[in-house]
């Protein structure tokens, strides 16, 4: 059993607190993804697994053993980092060889890994070049071989792709994703891109200042988020927020105004006793959920800023008043070419409500 499980983990530096009482359970094969913006502490939760970081409070797991003060070599755990880390004087097969060689296995055992790694990986063309003769993703192929090669319990991935063109990043995810359905190991991976978390992960972990604000899988954080800065997070292009007051309650119906729009009034069918008339509150719709006009709940009007045309589909951004900006998505390009303004719809069915605080409106 490979699962991981952290309970009440807390990372301090002095008096600043980076991590703020982590709870979370990684079962066995799973891949899980910690996602978050810069600074929001996923990289130092994923040091303190490996090791790397010491744990102020909390307790570590991996396979039912506490870990907390285990050496990072005694986990069962092998790390995948931004930078490749590979001996720049060695060649792919002595890089990839490296740990066992150095950990004493035998020579049979460790030729037997490193072609099984690089089978895996197609990098046997590329088993004695050195580092400096290959590109970006070729450096990162070979240090996930290294990685392999060591068999651990748990693979660990610090923003692999990071480094890596727009290109090269589709086909490395591709690469991950197949090495994870054929090894079935435990993967923990970090990435601040939120594209890679939807098409890698099992489950998703989206952290926020050192605090887990939701713990889902893709789908399930895409179709119902918790407060405003997970559904805002979570899709591209992000989630659009419309400031609205509510304007009356009864009959299980919620009635809303937009304050840039007053015109324009929405009812949700929404019983909740968190919100009062007068509340300001946030209705969130995501680009593509925006429909033609005559086809929502209700027409707003909105002003065309650019309208980025990608063939079958556009992205427009648009500006409902001088401090309010939206993006729509529309199949139809020619639509909206030459546009000045443009009338959409909303529909009640695709929208978010949140309160003041950010919190999800049920």
């Amino acid at each position: 059993m490979t699962d991981v499980r952290l309970t009440d983990i807390r990372k301090r530096f002095g008096a600043l607190e980076i991590i703020k009482g982590v709870d979370l359970s990684i079962d066995t094969g799973e891949f899980v993804v910690f996602v978050g913006p810069s600074g929001c502490g996923k990289s130092t939760l994923l040091r303190m697994i490996a090791g790397l970081e010491d744990i102020t409070s909390g307790e570590l797991t991996i396979g039912g053993k506490v870990m907390n003060d285990v050496d990072p070599s005694k986990r069962g755990i092998a790390m995948v980092f931004q930078s490749y880390a590979l001996y720049p004087h060695m060649t792919v097969r002595e890089n990839m060889g490296f740990a066992l060689r150095f950990a004493g296995a035998a020579r049979e055992e460790v030729d037997a890994r490193v072609n099984e790694a690089a089978r895996i990986l197609e990098l046997g063309p590329l088993m004695d070049r050195k580092p400096k003769a290959l590109s970006g993703g070729q450096r990162q192929r070979v240090a996930i071989g290294r990685a392999i090669v060591r068999d651990p319990d748990v693979f660990l991935f610090d923003e692999p792709l990071s480094n890596l063109d727009a290109e090269l990043r589709v086909h490395m995810r591709v690469e991950i994703a197949k090495l994870h359905k054929t090894l079935k190991s435990t993967v923990i991976y970090v990435t601040h891109d939120q594209v890679e978390a939807m098409t890698l992960a099992d489950k998703i972990v989206v952290l926020r200042a050192g605090v887990v604000e939701q713990v889902g899988a893709p789908l399930d954080l895409y179709d119902d988020p918790a407060n405003m800065f997970v559904a805002g997070f979570i899709g591209s292009p992000r989630m659009n927020f419309l400031k609205a007051r509510v304007v009356s309650i009864g009959d299980g119906k919620v009635r809303l105004a937009l304050l840039n729009q007053p015109e324009v009034q929405l009812d949700l069918a929404i019983t909740s006793t968190a919100i009062h008339v007068s509340d300001d509150v946030s209705l969130g719709i995501r680009p593509e959920h925006f429909r033609a006009a005559g086809e929502g709940d209700a027409d707003m009007v909105v002003d065309i800023d650019v309208a980025e045309h990608l063939g079958n589909t556009s992205y427009v951004y648009a500006h409902v008043s001088s401090e309010e900006r939206i993006i729509i998505e529309r199949e139809d390009s020619r639509a909206v070419a030459n546009r000045d303004k443009l009338t959409v719809g909303l529909s009640v069915t695709s929208s978010f409500l949140f309160d003041k605080d950010g919190v999800r409106i049920r």
